[in-house]
């Protein structure tokens, strides 16, 4: 999510070089994130553009007041 969210146009094999997994493993990721409602997926031509939806909460009962907004801030600055 840290790398989507600062370039939401990156190809997922980037992705994957970048973080150090490989690409189907970063597929899957994604797949999962877009089907909990974590991540939006757009179709831009061919490429697909990522938005990061930062106002959903924390799934873990004891962290479900913060938000993924809150934890990518916390992480990136």
């Amino acid at each position: 999510m840290i790398v989507l969210k600062a370039n939401p146009d990156m190809v997922l094999r980037q992705v994957a070089m970048q973080v150090g997994i490989t690409e189907r493993a970063v597929q899957r990721i994604v797949q999962d994130l877009e089907d909990e409602g974590f991540l939006k997926r757009e179709k831009v031509g061919r490429k697909n553009h990522y938005e990061i939806i930062t106002d959903q909460p924390l799934r873990h009962p004891l962290e479900s007041h913060r938000t993924i907004g809150d934890l990518l801030n916390l992480i990136t600055d």
